[in-house]
């Protein structure tokens, strides 16, 4: 019935007529293939009959798409020396390109008996198949069609939620909602677009398990980080067409002129702890896929804090990510990644390095080496954060620009000087391995912390929904609630809210790097406090798109940021300024002014409440009418209204308001002292003629 097949590639491959299965195994002592009918019931078990190197393989010549199958792999069961073997759980094949079915919690789950915990020694025997996903054995797919190719220059990122994003879109219907096929309706697409972003960041998509211990709370894990596999896609974000749904989405977002970008976890598993279930790699061969303590390899590394840490030291660790990374550009049409928890890749035995074997074998990958990289640079491990230090072609979640930016509009004393490098890009971070300001992902708000409104309403995080008696979550927020916690009717805390919610996302929008944007702050959605809204898979946690139409303006206020940042390339430039550059006329590409419209020295940065940031264009002498010369940013942090002096230049030309929060229409100024209120900020042209076509 099966025949020897091949070693290449791992995984089940069909061929027309039947699959060949190839699974990595260095230290087994057989492998067994088991196929399933539609209703969960094992028909066949067969052993897989070669072995070349580590991997066993074999092929069924009658095996068809759509077989369901899961593997039992036989070996020694000897937790103390990290082996935790038993055939009888079944186990999902790594590059099972489809799941059928979800991780339902039993204790045959588990490879030990849960009688006895706290000694793993007695193995279960208990068959864990009915309570397991299984793999799907896939046939031909589409293939991506034309992409988007965003430069990192013109990039601005949306960062969402494929199910939280369409639950309760009013154009979405019922039965697409929380889908791939609900992302791709064109009322969100067209939404996209006319916002003016270029790139949709989804978080995690590739298929994960609701944790035992949410379960028992009646929550499910909503965010995702917590994956089984990395080729097949979750689930529940399904809706009838299998994984079709996903490249029929890429290929609609596409077609939008907009990319893609996938949140991806490849620093741990779903299995957990050393207490945690054998539904996959722990049971395929647990001392490969998984790091283990030194001296104790019963028990695991743990940098990733979710239990588990993936040994990307061991060559078939990497081949499997990087096979991953592939399949999802070469046949899902996906155009970058953001990779969490991003230092474990890098991790060896002595600590992170920016050399390791796995950043050597990406760079070298013709098909990695053209999409958007980017790092969460921090993990839970011992020299855990390592912001500026990935390889030059990345860029970087930048916390100290958030951070920093939100203290400035907090009122903070003394943040405005280390604010100015980070306007730039913060060429102290990332200039020093050769890398343009596009390296810095700026943001003020992500999925992890609170939402843009949250941050202007609530000091204190309100996260008991969680279950984890308001423990969990970010405790340093940087926000600040204007006089009373969470939502209210006094018109003139929502005022100065709203005036603080446009600061953020205007400075955002008008600094040097990548702005990335939440999905549903350009709106003011709010999750009522919840900074870790990891497991709120309900209108906690979901979009509320009703709020679009409570304050329309707000939304078309940062639809006129973004194309202001489009059209004026000085707002995002492809090198670091410092000032050493300067026009004919003396200014330099920088220039730092306080109030008094006079350069900034060192002396004065300590006290600035208010400042100018003044953007000279320093390439060009002369200028054709749509072009603009330089621009000037202002910001007020004070509570008091402040007079700012705009700069004389003699070029021919005039400033123009081309954005205050006030939304005036685009104006020339005949005085140069700019009036600005307590807590703004605004932006100004100096060009030959009205600069309307620039927002």
């Amino acid at each position: 019935m099966i025949e020897p097949g091949s070693h290449q590639p791992l995984g089940a491959t069909w061929d027309g007529v039947g699959v060949n299965f190839a699974l990595f195994s260095e230290t087994a002592e057989a492998v067994e293939i088991c196929l399933f009918d539609a209703r969960g019931n094992e028909t066949t078990r067969v052993a897989l009959p070669e072995k070349t190197g580590a991997v066993w393989h074999g092929y069924l010549p009658d095996c068809q798409p759509g077989q369901l199958y899961g593997y039992r792999v036989s070996g020694p069961y000897d937790p103390s020396a990290g082996l935790r073997f038993n055939a009888r759980k079944l186990l999902l094949d790594p590059y099972a390109r489809e799941l059928s079915g979800s991780l339902r919690w039993s204790p045959a789950v588990f490879g030990f008996d849960v009688t006895q915990p706290d000694n793993l020694s007695p193995r279960s025997f208990s068959d864990s198949a009915p309570y397991v996903p299984k793999a799907v054995v896939q046939g031909a797919v589409g293939r991506p069609g034309p992409r988007a190719k965003i430069p990192w220059a013109e990039t601005i990122i949306y960062e969402t939620h494929v199910r939280g994003y369409t639950m309760l879109h009013p154009a979405v219907a019922a039965a697409d909602r929380g889908s791939f096929r609900g992302m791709r309706n064109r009322e969100i697409l067209n939404y996209l677009k006319a916002l003016g972003i270029t790139t949709v960041e989804l978080m995690p998509v590739h298929a994960f398990a609701d944790e035992q211990f949410l379960h028992r709370r009646g929550l499910r894990n909503y965010w995702g980080y917590n994956p089984l596999g990395f080729f097949a896609p979750e689930p529940r974000y399904l809706s009838g067409g299998g994984i079709t749904d996903f490249l029929d989405m890429t290929n609609a977002i596409h077609e939008a002129g907009l990319e893609v970008i996938l949140d991806v976890v490849y620093n741990h598993t779903g299995e957990g702890n050393h207490l945690g279930p054998t539904v996959g790699f722990r049971g395929i061969d647990n001392a490969t896929y998984y790091r283990l303590m030194p001296g104790d390899p019963s028990q695991y590394a743990n940098d990733s804090g979710c239990g588990n840490t993936l040994n990307v030291d061991h060559p078939q660790v990497r081949r499997l990510i990087l096979d991953s990374l592939r399949y999802w550009i070469n046949k899902m049409g996906v155009d970058g990644f953001r990779f969490d928890l991003a230092p474990i890749l890098g991790r060896s035995a002595t600590g992170f390095d920016q050399q390791h074997a796995f950043f050597s074998e990406l760079k070298k990958d013709p098909a990695i080496a053209n999409v958007k990289l980017i790092a969460e640079p921090w993990d839970v491990g011992p020299g855990g954060y390592q912001l500026g230090n990935f390889p030059p072609e990345w860029a970087e979640w930048n916390d100290r620009y958030r951070d920093t930016v939100r203290q400035v509009w907090r009122g903070d004393d003394y943040k405005l000087a280390e604010f100015a490098n980070l306007f730039l890009g913060s060429a102290d971070i990332f200039e020093h391995t050769g890398r343009r300001p596009w390296a810095s992902i700026n943001c003020v708000a992500s999925h992890d912390g609170y939402t843009t409104a949250d941050l202007v309403c609530y000091e204190h995080r309100h996260n008991e929904a969680n279950g984890e008696d308001n423990r969990d979550g970010h405790q340093h927020n940087y926000s600040c609630n204007y006089g009373v916690e969470g939502a209210t009717e006094d018109a003139a805390i929502n005022a100065i809210r709203r005036r603080q919610r446009l600061n953020l996302l205007t400075t955002v929008l008008l600094s040097h790097g990548t702005p990335m944007l939440l999905a549903g702050d350009e709106f003011g959605n709010s999750q009522c406090g919840n900074n870790n809204a990891y497991a709120q898979d309900n209108e906690a946690g979901w979009l509320d798109w009703s709020g679009l139409a409570d304050d329309p303006d707000f939304h078309a206020q940062v639809q006129r940021l973004i194309r202001l940042r489009r059209n004026v390339p000085l707002l995002r430039q492809a090198e670091y300024l410092h000032g050493r550059k300067r026009t004919p006329s003396g200014w330099r590409d920088i220039e730092w002014l306080g109030a008094d419209g006079e350069r900034l020295t060192d002396g004065k940065w300590r006290e600035v409440r208010s400042l100018t940031a003044v953007l000279c264009d320093t390439r060009k002498t002369k200028f054709q009418a749509k072009e603009v010369q330089a621009v000037a940013v202002l910001l007020n942090v004070a509570d008091a209204p402040m007079k700012s002096q705009l700069p004389q230049f003699e070029n021919i030309g005039n400033w123009y308001n081309v954005f205050t929060d006030d939304g005036e229409q685009p104006r020339r100024v005949d005085d140069q002292a700019i009036r600005l209120a307590g807590r703004s900020c605004a932006c100004f042209v100096f060009a030959h003629t009205s600069p309307g076509w620039v927002i």
